[in-house]
């Protein structure tokens, strides 16, 4: 039996259920888990600074002292420019985010690649290597957008 699905809406940068008939559409338990864990909210390093100014971490108050808090910290570089180091720095949000995948073997490793694709717009590519050898893929063509 699967869990429910959740499904990338790339013109609104994020995801959500999708109904089938009056049933909510159940599918690939792995996608839903990158999804949430690069898309959720992580809370912030003590030494992070805030994007806004403001002293709110964001995350969830149930990872306190958790291993693997819930989410990753891409939403630090919401008011970043486009410099070269910005795509360096998703990329290793999205390991820090995707390690419980590895670790507790659910994944046998992960190819992550983050470039700028237009003015003010960084992609992403994510392939999953499973254990039994299948791979997946996720393309985000709009993972973050700047101001420019």
């Amino acid at each position: 039996m699967s869990d429910i699905t959740t499904v990338w809406m790339p013109d609104e940068i994020r995801g959500d259920w999708k109904l089938i008939g009056a049933d909510l559409q159940k599918g690939d338990d792995l996608v839903t888990a990158v999804l949430i864990s690069l898309f959720t909210d992580r809370t912030a390093a003590l030494d992070d600074e805030i994007p806004d100014g403001s002293i709110d971490p964001r995350g969830w108050c149930g990872d306190a002292g958790q291993r693997y808090p819930i989410g990753s910290r891409l939403w630090l570089l919401s008011r970043e420019k486009q410099l070269d180091d910005v795509p360096i720095r998703a990329r290793d949000y999205m390991a820090e985010a995707l390690q419980w995948l590895l670790d507790d073997g659910v994944v046998a490793r992960f190819d992550i690649d983050t470039a700028w694709i237009a003015r003010g717009r960084l992609g992403a590519q994510v392939v999953a290597y499973r254990t039994d050898g299948t791979t997946t893929t996720l393309n985000f063509s709009s993972l973050w957008q700047g101001i420019a």
